[in-house]
């Protein structure tokens, strides 16, 4: 059986930069030779395929999955055919081996996170307060109150050295990643 993913999540209110952070993780992360995977929640429908094609056709004549294939990449579209949205954990369970999983969205879930907020762009109050599961915050100014550590969201090296060390992400090295 394989090892459970090393997971961490990005998580906020909409608009709030999760996005652009998560994206500048991976991109950070990775330069440190890191293998990381992504997943992002969705709160809308959504299609990754195009009317007309034959992936299109096949999922449109009711095949439940359908996986398309090329020299560059592959993806299996998954119909949820009426059923409920799957868990988290499933989704982990299919994806393959790597250092980090990251993961946008899923606000709820009980993975550790960083809040991202957006100064005055936000009317909505910050999560941090009342999730135990949020353990940093990313911010222009440290929230009042807030006894977390907290990052300018630009700065991602200092982010990508926090996750790793809160993760005990070990490198190819053997040594801490986060060193």
């Amino acid at each position: 059986m394989a090892e459970p993913h090393v997971v961490f999540g990005v998580t906020g209110w909409k608009n709030s930069g999760k996005t652009t952070l998560l994206a500048n993780l991976v991109s950070e992360l990775s330069s440190r030779g890191l293998t990381v995977s992504t997943i992002k929640h969705a709160h809308h429908s959504f299609d990754i395929d195009h009317e007309g094609t034959d992936s299109w056709k096949h999922r449109k004549a009711g095949a439940k999955e359908t996986a398309l294939v090329s020299a560059n990449r592959w993806a299996i579209m998954h119909e949820l055919q009426g059923h409920d949205e799957p868990p988290l954990e499933d989704i982990l369970a299919r994806l393959g081996e790597c250092d980090l999983v990251l993961i946008e969205g899923y606000k709820r879930e009980g993975h550790d996170k960083i809040e991202v907020l957006r100064g005055e762009r936000s009317r909505d109050a910050p999560l941090w307060p009342n999730d135990k599961s949020i353990v940093a915050v990313a911010a222009e100014t440290r929230p009042q109150g807030c006894t977390l550590p907290c990052f300018n969201p630009d700065d991602i090296a200092s982010i990508a050295g926090f996750i790793l060390e809160h993760c005990a992400i070990v490198g190819k090295d053997g040594r801490n990643a986060a060193e």
